[in-house]
């Protein structure tokens, strides 16, 4: 089922931490496997300016939903509602979600509870769908 319809995003620059080059599977200068942190939690890293959220972040401010190609590029952030978002641990519904230490959905971690698990199962580094409470 989509949820993605819900969600309200905001669009602010990538840092080096978010504006990786993935370019296009298969061709030539094309990274693999692509290193893109699309479907991963981020905090505010400068001046309208976004970076790869950790465990220790208390700020986190959304799920990065696009692919930003280099740095200050711009990154679509969904900060309200319902999202998809790469998990780090297996996961059921109704599992309050942390960010783990790559920015990933966790069940355990230092930074605050910042969404709840909405499908039934989730493994690790499959997509979770979950509603941000951020």
């Amino acid at each position: 089922m989509a949820y993605e319809e819900s969600l309200r995003s905001i669009t602010l620059n990538a840092d080096a931490s978010l504006g990786i080059y993935t370019g296009v599977p298969g061709q030539p200068g094309s990274p693999d496997p692509h290193g893109a942190k699309q479907y991963h939690f981020v905090k505010v890293t400068g001046v309208h300016q976004v970076g790869l959220a950790d465990a220790a972040a208390t700020t986190v401010v959304g799920v990065l939903q696009n692919k930003p190609q280099g740095p200050g590029q711009a990154a679509t952030v969904g900060y309200h509602g319902v999202t998809k978002v790469v998990s780090d641990v297996a996961l059921t519904a109704g599992d309050p979600i942390k960010v783990s230490a790559d920015g990933q959905a966790a069940k355990t971690g230092a930074g605050p509870t910042v969404g709840i698990a909405l499908n039934t199962t989730a493994t690790a580094g499959e997509l979770a769908v979950v509603l941000l409470t951020i």
